[in-house]
């Protein structure tokens, strides 16, 4: 199912469920009820705790943007400090380049077409990554430079296997979800406590009152569906993608 149709029946989920309530409210109430009667103590509470909701909102809608924001950062650091190795490697033999290129194009087709989507449903990296990993490590701290030149290359191509090393791991932290279950559980109940609250107000069944009121709860879902698509940068909605690996290393996945 579509990210955009659950979207859609979310907010229209949260708009019907006001707008029956509303109906079957004003089904029940008595008729010598006075909406206009509603205290000054329920107005100023469902002031407040619309506000303090709408804090919790932004806070979990900045922090996971941000966390996504961090996760292409670390995809880039990755991709350029592979980029850096395979380009560093031309001071080397012939034999000794063509085989730590070789194994860094492996890595970057193994994180493009399988690594990528093993992140996207499982929320982890693959034993295989590492290894392939490991082998352009070896490839890289096995070697003995045989002149002043290569020997100005060794470090350098040291510090970028490191960066990459350090990049994918930070990435394998990335690939879960950020928010806490707690969390969710504060945001559903304040989303609810704060939909419900319309109904403290005693509002009337007036259209205006009525579409304003479904409005306000089909915003609410949409905010929440806001998070919980960043919730996780590599699997949905707008996510990290394998473009920085793809713009250094155009044939990967070829």
């Amino acid at each position: 199912m579509s990210e955009w149709l659950v979207l859609a029946l979310a907010m229209a989920a949260a708009a019907v469920v006001v707008l029956v309530v509303t109906f079957v409210r004003h089904r029940t109430v008595s008729e010598d009820d006075d909406p206009s009667e509603t205290p000054d103590v329920i107005e100023y509470m469902t002031m407040m705790i619309g506000v303090v909701y709408a804090i919790v909102l932004g806070l979990a809608i900045a922090g996971v943007w941000e966390a996504r924001g961090v996760a292409e950062d670390h995809v880039q650091t990755e991709a350029h400090a592979l980029h850096e190795i395979h380009e560093r490697v031309r001071v080397y033999p012939p034999d000794v380049r063509d085989r730590i290129r070789a194994d860094v194009d492996a890595y970057v087709d193994h994180v493009v077409t399988v690594e990528w989507k093993t992140m996207a449903d499982g929320g982890r990296v693959t034993g295989q990554g590492e290894k392939l990993l490991d082998r352009i490590r070896h490839d890289v701290t096995d070697y003995e430079p045989r002149t002043d030149f290569e020997a100005q290359a060794y470090q350098p191509l040291l510090d970028q296997v490191t960066a990459a090393d350090t990049a994918r791991t930070a990435r394998a932290d990335s690939a879960a979800p950020t928010m806490p279950g707690v969390v969710w559980f504060g945001l559903i109940i304040g989303a609810v406590v704060t939909v419900g609250m319309i109904f403290a107000l005693q509002i009337r069944r007036t259209l205006r009152e009525v579409v304003l009121a479904g409005l306000f709860a089909a915003l609410i879902a949409f905010l929440l569906f806001l998070i919980w698509d960043f919730d996780a940068p590599y699997s949905r909605g707008i996510t990290a993608t394998t473009e920085p690996f793809l713009t250094y290393f155009p044939k990967a996945g070829g």
